[in-house]
């Protein structure tokens, strides 16, 4: 491929007004505010006091914020985005960035509780009105987890040096939920400082992402799986008041230490992963482990006696390659192994509740995702601005992902970045004529007929309740 005219015979000028570069933000802001979400904030979100006019026309400064983050917007500047060629005439009410960072700047604690409060609901709308988690009524799967964002300025609120020694981070704690045919979305979202524990607030965390997964259709079997950070007798308490599941990693303790010593050889089972799993610590793959299960395991033994949790400890051990076994004449004499428990009250047999588990890993994914696009930056010195920042991204996502499954199979479960270049990143045309608006979009663009049952889906009437 090579240019087809000499340098003299182009040239380029910004001057149209009839262009849009993101023709994929009408159909997903048409799915957004069928789902309610300008009402939602209209009604929960109240800046009562907020100087320089912060707390007027919420709804369109939120929504403004959501469709520059689909954009792909990682900062407060890029929204601006949404203020080129024709997009006033496709949306009204769009806010400059300056204004934006107002309204952001304006948010307290409370606010941000009541942003939390928008996106549980929205989560909910979303889940009712596309195949957002199919499956979730007989089984879903709830993941904790926390990450560190690394941050820059000097004066950002709340960072601080925790985990990484000379890192300033902020800390979010995160929820998702997916169901066994869908990828994760978000449920719940907190940013903490950055020396905050990963644990911290995690019971009253993990009590929300359970009640939000029940408001998305999460009615039947929820199995909450975290790391072993997570690993206490509040999140566990959690899921039983929320009659939910749990399975979760619990680090090498001497309690257990004692019981999977006392395992007999004749109880493990050998598997083989179709796929190979990467081992945490040296980075090899492994292709085949054995896993061994104690069906009754108390745990936290010394408290009192209403915090003291029985289930299942399954066992998966692997060989230990940073320790290789010692070689000889008689061959192998000593194996070497590295134990992975799980503490679980899953139902599922051994070695399916072994590689449910072992699919958490998928909340790395979202995390991935986060820091690719909308947080990439936290781009405030005030935390509770980007506590608002990152309720914001969640929404935002959780947008992207209805679309993609309201769209084809094939993008219910492509990343955000394929959705945003096949369906969000289109330049168009508008035409004028009769009161009715036309959008001429490229011939030959290869996602032309999923795009087209997309636009077509969100614009039908609704259907009669």
């Amino acid at each position: 491929m090579q240019v087809s005219h000499t340098r003299a015979a182009v040239s380029a000028a910004f001057d149209d007004t009839n262009l849009i570069a993101h023709a994929g933000l009408v159909p997903v802001m048409r799915l957004a505010e069928r789902c309610g979400l300008p009402r939602l904030v209209a009604a929960n979100v109240k800046l009562t006091g907020a100087k320089n006019s912060a707390g007027a026309a919420v709804d369109a400064k939120v929504t403004s914020i959501v469709a520059g983050m689909v954009a792909g917007a990682d900062s407060i500047d890029d929204l601006d985005v949404l203020r080129h060629g024709a997009m006033p005439t496709l949306f009204g009410g769009s806010r400059a960035p300056s204004t934006l960072g107002t309204f952001l700047r304006s948010f307290t604690h409370g606010h941000a509780l009541q942003l939390h409060a928008v996106h549980r609901r929205f989560l909910a709308a979303l889940a009712a009105h596309t195949p957002l988690l199919p499956g979730a009524g007989e089984k879903a799967f709830i993941d904790v987890d926390s990450t560190h964002k690394r941050v820059y300025g000097r004066t950002k609120q709340g960072a601080e040096c925790g985990r990484f020694k000379g890192i300033r981070t902020l800390h979010p704690l995160l929820a998702t939920i997916c169901t066994p045919n869908s990828r994760p979305v978000i449920t719940t979202v907190r940013l903490r400082r950055g020396k905050a524990a990963d644990s911290r607030g995690a019971p009253k965390f993990v009590s929300d992402a359970l009640a939000t997964a029940r408001e998305a259709g999460g009615t039947g079997l929820r199995i909450l799986r975290a790391d072993s950070q997570f690993y206490n007798s509040g999140v566990i308490g959690a899921c039983r008041r929320a009659d939910a599941r749990f399975s979760i990693t619990c680090g090498m303790n001497p309690s257990i230490k004692r019981t999977i010593a006392a395992v007999p050889d004749t109880a493990w089972q050998q598997i083989t992963y179709p796929t190979a799993v990467p081992d945490p610590e040296t980075g090899e793959l492994i292709f085949d482990a054995e896993v061994a299960e104690i069906p009754a395991y108390t745990a936290f033994a010394s408290r009192k006696k209403s915090e003291r949790v029985t289930a299942r400890l399954i066992v998966r051990r692997v060989r230990d390659l940073a320790k290789p076994a010692t070689v000889g004449e008689q061959g192998e004499l000593f194996p070497v192994w590295r134990y992975h428990p799980i503490f679980t009250d899953n139902p599922a047999p051994m070695l399916q509740a072994e590689r449910e588990h072992r699919h958490h890993a998928v909340i790395e994914q979202v995390i991935a995702d986060s820091k690719a696009s909308a947080l990439a930056h936290l781009p405030s010195g005030h935390f509770n601005a980007n506590a608002a920042w990152i309720t914001l991204w969640a929404m935002a996502y959780n947008l992207l992902r209805a679309t993609g499954a309201l769209t084809s199979a094939f993008h219910a479960r492509a990343t955000t970045a394929t959705l945003r270049a096949h369906l969000i990143h289109i330049p168009a045309r508008i035409a004028r004529s009769a009161r009715r608006i036309t959008l001429h979009l490229p011939r030959n663009w290869r996602w032309q007929h999923v795009w087209t049952h997309l636009f077509d889906t969100v614009h039908r009437p609704p259907e009669p309740a």
